[in-house]
């Protein structure tokens, strides 16, 4: 039995959001009988051209208001905009219902910012792209949030994270419905892992948050940056801010919302990154320069923390030829 997969765009919509799950359910066709193919349907928000917000012009099959089927897959894409793009109320009502009839439902990127004004992730465990994770669960308290995630299954509600990571998501999807040998192939012809290793940690900037400039915290952290290779346990830090340790830990979370020793492994893993990104020094002398003591260290660190080895994230992001 054909399955439908209906993707809801809007003007400044990511054009990848859109066109990456198409070609991933497209390419599967290839390998499934006539009577199991998917049938892909584009639908938009407004009638006529939909300018993309690389400057792509995407024409929708239908308008929503025409759109009555029962979907097997509705997607919401996600644009770069969408965090305070309103959209009218009907568009909300008709994706609130849609998403209920439909077997699955979800999101890629910050779609799912429409699928939340559309009251459709209270109590649910969702992702979205690590840019956007904060906003969104500031806006909608509701709704779990996990920042690190490439694609969160609940229920029948499917969320991804940023852009690429609706084809992750389309994979897995296409998994469930056929196989892993289906998917494996369709990753194959469009040259992409089935299944990427780590979680989102690994691509945003900076893992490691901060005090306010002028607060006791902030000095104390920036001795830890310009002290990474050396001793930088508690008594240290305490001896540092002239305090107890007991009443330093109490302070420090307060301000930076995290321990002490998860700020200085998070320090140390952000400062292996930039070197792990911009020179080829050995992993053992970058373990020693960031305070990890040993390669062993560095990568039980790089595990809990990205999901990746040292080595891993090297392959992915170093940018020295």
């Amino acid at each position: 039995m054909k399955k439908t997969i209906a993707l809801l765009i809007f003007p400044g919509a990511q054009s990848l959001d859109i066109t990456g799950p198409m070609d991933v359910f497209s390419e599967a066709n290839r390998f499934l009988l006539p009577e199991n193919q998917y049938q892909l349907e584009v639908i938009g928000v407004e009638r006529g051209l939909l300018s993309c917000s690389n400057g792509l012009l995407i024409q929708a099959h239908r308008h929503f208001s025409e759109a009555n089927d029962v979907y097997d897959l509705l997607l919401v894409v996600g644009g770069p905009a969408l965090a305070q793009q309103e959209m009218h109320q009907d568009v909300y009502d008709w994706l609130s219902v849609s998403s209920q009839r439909a077997r699955r439902f979800g999101s890629i990127c910050n779609g799912a910012f429409l699928l939340a004004r559309a009251g459709l992730l209270n109590g649910r465990v969702i992702t979205t792209h690590w840019n956007d994770a904060a906003t969104l669960a500031g806006m909608f308290p509701a709704t779990q949030v996990e920042a690190d995630r490439i694609f969160i299954q609940d229920g029948a509600l499917y969320t991804s994270a940023g852009v690429t990571a609706g084809i992750d998501l389309s994979l897995y999807l296409l998994a469930q419905d056929h196989g892993a040998e289906v998917a494996l192939n369709v990753a194959k012809r469009l040259v992409v892992f089935t299944q990427r290793a780590g979680g989102q940690s690994q691509f945003s900037p900076y893992l490691t948050p901060y005090a306010e400039a002028a607060s006791l915290v902030a000095q104390v952290q920036k001795y830890v940056l310009d002290h990474l290779s050396e001793d930088l346990t508690l008594p240290v830090l305490s001896n540092v801010a002239n305090m107890s340790s007991r009443n330093f830990s109490r302070l420090f979370m307060r301000d930076a919302k995290i321990t002490p020793a998860q700020f200085v492994e998070s320090a140390r893993v952000d400062a292996s990154r930039v070197l792990l990104e911009s020179s080829a020094v050995p992993l053992k002398t970058i373990a020693f320069k960031c305070g990890f003591g040993n390669a062993h260290s560095m990568r039980a660190a790089f595990v809990r923390r990205l999901g990746v080895s040292p080595q891993q994230y090297r392959l992915n992001f170093s940018r020295v030829l």
